[in-house]
C-alpha cells in the first residue's frame, strides 16, 4: 500500500480530544499530505463504534489516542471486523499507565508518537480472546496486553485517577505497597492442556504482552506473535517472614517454584465454586469480576504499527 491509499481515523479519548500537542501534531501531519480523521469519545462504547465503522468509511489504518482502556475498546471495535477488512492499529499513548505502548518500544509524547504510527509498518500480532460466563449469555472480550486477576486487578482497578494523574505508574506501586499488609487472596480451579489445578492464588496474570500496573513486568518473556500466552501464578502467603522468598521468586519466574509458577499455554480456563469470591480482573485497564472465565489465543489476528526490531516480536529475538 503506498503512502496516497493510506487513510487514518485518529480515536482520542474524549479527555485527550483538547490535548494542544495532540493538535499541533494532526495539523502537521495534515500539512504534510497525511489523510486524518479525527473522532472524539464522549461516552463508553464510543471507540468500539468508531473503529468497526473505520472500514466502511474507507479508512486503512485506527490510530487509539489515550490509555490502556481506550486501546482495549478499539482493539475490540477492530476484532468485529472480518479479518481480511481488518484495518491496521497504531496507539498514541496518552494514559497514566500506558503499559503496552511501553513496553513495545514507542514513543510516549503525542507527536512523536503520532509521526511514528504514521510512518510505521505493521506486524501482526496474537490478540487474546475472553470468555466469561457459558452459553449463550456468555460475554466475550479482546485484549492485547494482560489480564491481571486478584491482587493484581485490585490495584489496578482502585487507584484513584487523582493519584494515577499525579504519579504516573509510581501510583500502582504505592497502592500495591498499601494492600500488602489486607491482602486477599482468590480460590479458583485452573485448566489448560491436560492439567488442572486449584488454588488460592494472590496473583494471576495471563500475558500476551509483558507488563501491567504502570510497569509491573508479569510476563517477561512474552512475544506478541508466538501463539501462546504467558501465564504468571503467585500463590498466597500465611506469614510476611515468607515474603523474600516470594519476592525472590518473582524475581526469577520459575516454572515451579514454591510460591511462583510461570508457565505457557494456548488457553487457560478458571472456575470457582458457589461459596468463592468472583475474581476481580483487569484487561488493559478495563475492571471487571467474573466467577468463571476463559482465555484464548487468536494467533495473528491484528496488524499493529510498531517499531522496527520491536523485542516483543519473535522475529527480533536474538540468541
Amino acid at each position: 500500500m503506498t503512502d496516497s491509499q493510506k487513510r487514518y481515523l485518529l480515536i482520542v479519548n474524549g479527555k485527550s480530544s483538547g490535548d494542544p500537542m495532540l493538535r499541533e501534531a494532526v495539523l502537521a501531519e495534515r500539512k504534510a499530505g497525511k489523510e486524518i480523521t479525527v473522532r472524539a469519545t464522549w461516552e463508553g462504547g464510543d471507540a468500539a463504534e468508531f473503529a468497526e465503522k473505520a472500514v466502511d468509511d474507507g479508512m486503512t489504518h485506527v490510530i487509539a489516542a489515550g490509555g490502556d482502556g481506550t486501546v482495549n475498546e478499539v482493539v475490540n471495535g477492530l476484532m468485529r471486523v472480518a479479518h481480511d477488512r481488518r484495518p491496521a492499529l497504531g496507539i498514541v499513548p496518552m494514559g497514566s499507565a500506558n503499559d503496552f505502548a511501553t513496553s513495545v518500544g514507542l514513543p510516549l509524547e503525542p507527536g512523536p508518537a503520532l509521526s511514528a504510527a504514521l510512518s510505521f509498518e505493521g506486524a501482526p500480532i496474537d490478540v487474546v480472546r475472553m470468555t466469561a460466563g457459558q452459553g449463550s449469555e456468555a460475554d466475550v472480550s479482546y485484549y492485547i496486553n494482560m489480564t491481571t486477576g486478584g491482587f493484581g486487578a485490585e490495584i489496578t482497578s482502585t487507584t484513584p485517577k487523582m493519584l494515577k494523574r499525579m504519579l504516573g505508574g509510581g501510583a500502582y506501586s504505592l497502592m500495591g505497597a498499601l494492600k500488602a499488609w489486607r491482602h486477599q487472596s482468590y480460590r479458583g480451579t485452573l485448566h489448560w492442556q491436560e492439567h488442572e489445578q486449584s488454588e488460592s492464588l494472590l496473583l494471576l496474570a495471563l500475558g500476551n504482552g509483558r507488563q501491567s500496573g504502570g510497569g509491573q513486568v508479569l510476563a517477561p518473556r512474552a512475544r506478541l506473535d508466538d501463539g501462546r500466552l504467558d501465564v504468571l501464578l503467585v500463590k498466597d502467603f500465611s506469614s510476611v517472614w515468607e515474603l523474600p522468598t516470594l519476592i525472590g521468586e518473582l524475581q526469577n519466574f520459575p516454572a515451579e517454584g514454591r510460591y511462583v509458577r510461570y508457565f505457557t499455554a494456548t488457553k487457560l480456563t478458571v472456575t470457582t465454586r458457589a461459596d468463592d469470591a468472583p475474581w476481580p480482573l483487569t484487561l488493559d485497564g478495563e475492571a471487571r469480576h467474573h466467577e468463571r472465565f476463559s482465555v484464548e489465543v487468536v494467533p495473528l489476528a491484528l496488524s499493529v504499527l510498531l517499531p522496527e526490531g520491536c523485542t516483543l516480536l519473535s522475529a527480533n529475538d536474538h540468541p
